[in-house]
């Protein structure tokens, strides 16, 4: 991963923009990993996509829920399932897609496929809250 990319995955992963459980959601969902113990609760409020998380675990996945947090913003529910399909193929190809925004900062994980799980975490989370608005 290129110095810019590292710098906001820590950056998010430090100073996040989204994380917390909010006073107000219309659907939470929960991921876990448990070979390497992280986990995360995502809560969303249908009203503008607004998605907010809980996170315990690395620097990749609060970064990544961060990141997915802001690229939700405002979507519908099948541009969100199209930007999960995007990030996946970011995430096993390396290949930026200019539609991911900050996600891309993540990139460089296709060389690491173990850490792969760590970035699709939130968004599994994310599924499931979806399946119950």
């Amino acid at each position: 991963m290129s110095d810019p990319y590292q710098a906001l995955i820590v950056e998010r992963h430090k100073h996040p923009l989204h994380a917390g459980r909010p006073a107000q959601f219309d659907a939470e969902g929960e991921g876990a990993n448990p070979i390497c113990g992280d986990k995360v609760h995502v809560y969303l409020r249908r009203a503008g996509m607004d998605v907010h998380y809980e996170a315990q675990g690395c620097a990749i996945l609060s970064a990544s829920a961060d990141l997915m947090a802001d690229a939700v913003a405002g979507k519908t529910a099948e541009q969100i399932a199209q930007l999960s399909r995007d990030f996946e193929t970011l995430l096993t190809t390396g290949r930026e897609n200019p539609a991911l925004g900050g996600l891309n900062a993540l990139a460089g994980l296709a060389a690491y496929s173990s850490r792969i799980r760590c970035a699709t975490l939130p968004w599994s989370a994310l599924a499931e809250a979806l399946h119950h608005v």
